[in-house]
C-alpha cells in the first residue's frame, strides 16, 4: 500500500461523461491514499480509499474520505470511475465491498497511519465493512479540531430496538490511535439531542448491552452473508449543520 496516489490511467479515456467529471473532480496532489486494492493479473479493476485534503479548508464538517473505484477496458483503453464520499474509513470500505472489492485487501491500512486504540474499534469496523446495506446513512460530521472527530448517523435496518445509530470516532493525536464507538437511540431526533448536547454517555445498542459476546455474533452474522446476495446501494451522505472555526488544522487520517 502506498500513499501516494497513482489511478493508472495512462493512455485511457473516459467511457462516459459521468467518469470524466468524477476525473476531473479528483485532484490527485490532494488525495491520500489509506487503503488500496488493484485486480490481478492485468489490473482491470482498482479500488482506494483516499483522504481528501482540500475538504478540510471547505465547508467545516464535511466528510474527508473518497471510495474510488476504477474499471479499466484494455481493448478499447477506456475506463469508467465511481466516487462517494464518506466521514469514516469503515464506511468508505463497505462502499467498495458492495461495489465489487474483496473485503480483506480493503481493510488493510498502513502501519503510518492512526491505528485503532483496541479491540472494541476493530469490532465495530469490522460490522460496517460487512454490513452489507444494513446502514442507510443519514448524516455525518467531521471535525478536525477538539474534540477531534468524526461521526456518522444510520438507520439500521436489522435493529429489531433503537433503529437509529451513531458511529462515533475520536482520535488522540498524542498516541496518534482512536476509537470506535456504536450508539443506539429511538428516533433521529434523540439521536440528534445527544449528539448536540452530551449530557450523557453514549447509549449502547441493546442487542450487545453488557455483553461483548453479542457483539460478537454480530459480526459474525454480516461476515456469513454473502456480498453478491446484497442489493446495491450507494451511500448519499447529507452532512450535519456546520460547526464554527476560526482556522482548519492538518487531516486527521493523514498524521
Amino acid at each position: 500500500m502506498t500513499t501516494e496516489l497513482d489511478f493508472r490511467l495512462d493512455d485511457f479515456e473516459p467511457a462516459d461523461a459521468v467518469s470524466e467529471l468524477a476525473e476531473s473532480s479528483l485532484w490527485a496532489g490532494d488525495l491520500t491514499v489509506l487503503a488500496e486494492h488493484h485486480t490481478t493479473p492485468n489490473g482491470a479493476q482498482s479500488y482506494l480509499v483516499a483522504h481528501d485534503g482540500s475538504v478540510t479548508w471547505g465547508v467545516p464538517g464535511e466528510p474527508q474520505l473518497v471510495a474510488i473505484k476504477i474499471t479499466r477496458d484494455p481493448r478499447e483503453r477506456t475506463f469508467t470511475l465511481e466516487t462517494a464520499s464518506h466521514a469514516s474509513l469503515a464506511f468508505a470500505q463497505n462502499w467498495l465491498v458492495e461495489h465489487g472489492c474483496p473485503p480483506e485487501p480493503i481493510a488493510q491500512v498502513g502501519a503510518d497511519l492512526i491505528q485503532p486504540a483496541d479491540d472494541l474499534t476493530v469490532r465495530i469496523e469490522q460490522q460496517i465493512r460487512a454490513s452489507g446495506d444494513w446502514y442507510k446513512v443519514l448524516a455525518t460530521q467531521t471535525s478536525d479540531y477538539a474534540p477531534c472527530e468524526t461521526w456518522t448517523m444510520v438507520r439500521d435496518s436489522g435493529a429489531a430496538q433503537a433503529p437509529i445509530r451513531v458511529f462515533l470516532e475520536k482520535v488522540a493525536t498524542d498516541d496518534r490511535t482512536y476509537t470506535v464507538r456504536e450508539g443506539a437511540f429511538v428516533d433521529e431526533n434523540a439521536a440528534q439531542d445527544w449528539l448536540d448536547n452530551r449530557d450523557g454517555p453514549l447509549p449502547e445498542p441493546p442487542e450487545y448491552r453488557g455483553d461483548g459476546a453479542a457483539l460478537r455474533t454480530r459480526v459474525a452474522l454480516t461476515r456469513s452473508t454473502s456480498p453478491s446476495a446484497i442489493p446495491k446501494a450507494g451511500l448519499n451522505t447529507s452532512t450535519a449543520p456546520s460547526v464554527n472555526s476560526a482556522q482548519r488544522p492538518n487531516p486527521r487520517r493523514s498524521m
